[in-house]
């Protein structure tokens, strides 16, 4: 089964829970006796600062979530921070587990403006729980366990921006220099991508042009006007590349799927194509409409649907 990226984020929380609990739980201890003292718990997060990995910022607060000494950060003590209302922050907002230890679901930070991450410890003294210990953490500083995600492959519908849908009945299709030569672009882009190693394109209908990406340079992509789009001589300079093996879409089926485009862009004058992409491994065929609606779906999925499931 496919991991998805609330999976991934899951299991990075984790990895980073079991991390951070022990140390955060052993520094509570020696903080507990100093509660109370602003010297003395400044004094012993300087001296145990290293002890918490990857930690910008140590600081304690009480209860009501008003900080009772400094912030504490890699070179040492950062004064005027006592007394400092911690009570609306967001980790503050989250309900700290029975076992004494909650990591905080990522916030933008107030000063930086970086999405970071706090761990808050309860303290207790006398078996009684007098405040937390706080620690931050830059997310750009914490390390990535979790496996990147993969995109899902399900039919996924998204609306667009509702000032158009409402007046989509009182427009219709404009003829786009595309539209005058449509078949023969499209045999271009079929050309582009089965033999000369595109395995990417995005296809603007109403503005005339493709954008597209190579196996050969995979982080830049190239724009093809109207005029290119017109002239097969452009194929000369992409070289001839095998089919990646790896791809989701068969070769024979890429034809196949330009001329649906091509019949959901032509066929009727109020509901039209506007926008279409194409991506070879993902196997997802993503349309956006007249009506500013998107779909992203399967390639084979894709290929089931005529004309009048969408009309």
């Amino acid at each position: 089964m496919k991991r998805s990226w609330k999976d991934s984020i899951h299991q990075q929380r984790e990895e980073l829970a079991r991390m951070l609990r022990q140390p955060l739980g052993q520094l509570a201890e020696r903080c507990a006796p100093a509660w109370g003292d602003c010297d003395a718990l400044d004094a012993a997060l300087t001296e145990n600062f290293s002890s918490i990995p990857h930690c910008s910022t140590l600081y304690c607060v009480g209860m009501d979530g008003i900080q009772i000494c400094n912030n504490v950060g890699p070179t040492g003590i950062v004064p005027e921070h006592v007394g400092r209302d911690r009570s609306q922050r967001p980790y503050m907002q989250e309900a700290v587990p029975v076992w004494g230890f909650l990591l905080s679901d990522a916030y933008i930070g107030q000063n930086e403006h970086r999405p970071s991450l706090t761990a808050l410890q309860v303290v207790h003294r006398d078996s009684v729980v007098v405040g937390y210990l706080g620690a931050t953490f830059d997310l750009r500083d914490l390390p990535v366990t979790a496996e990147l995600y993969e995109e899902p492959g399900d039919w996924r519908q998204v609306k667009g921006d509702p000032a158009i849908r409402r007046t989509v009945f009182q427009q219709s299709r404009v003829e786009s220099p595309m539209d005058g030569n449509l078949e023969q672009a499209l045999s271009i882009l079929e050309e582009l991508l089965t033999e000369r190693g595109v395995f990417q394109c995005q296809i603007h209908f109403s503005s005339s042009l493709a954008t597209i990406w190579t196996l050969d340079d995979p982080l830049r992509y190239r724009i093809l006007d109207h005029e290119t789009l017109s002239d097969p001589d452009i194929c000369l300079i992409y070289p001839p590349r095998p089919y990646p093996p790896d791809a989701a879409i068969a070769p024979d089926e890429i034809g196949r799927i330009l001329d649906t485009l091509q019949a959901l862009r032509l066929t009727d004058p109020t509901i039209y194509l506007r926008m279409a992409s194409i991506n070879l491994f993902n196997g997802m065929i993503s349309v956006t409409f007249s009506c500013d609606g998107s779909h992203y779906m399967p390639h084979h999925e894709f290929l089931t649907k005529d004309t009048s499931f969408w009309f």
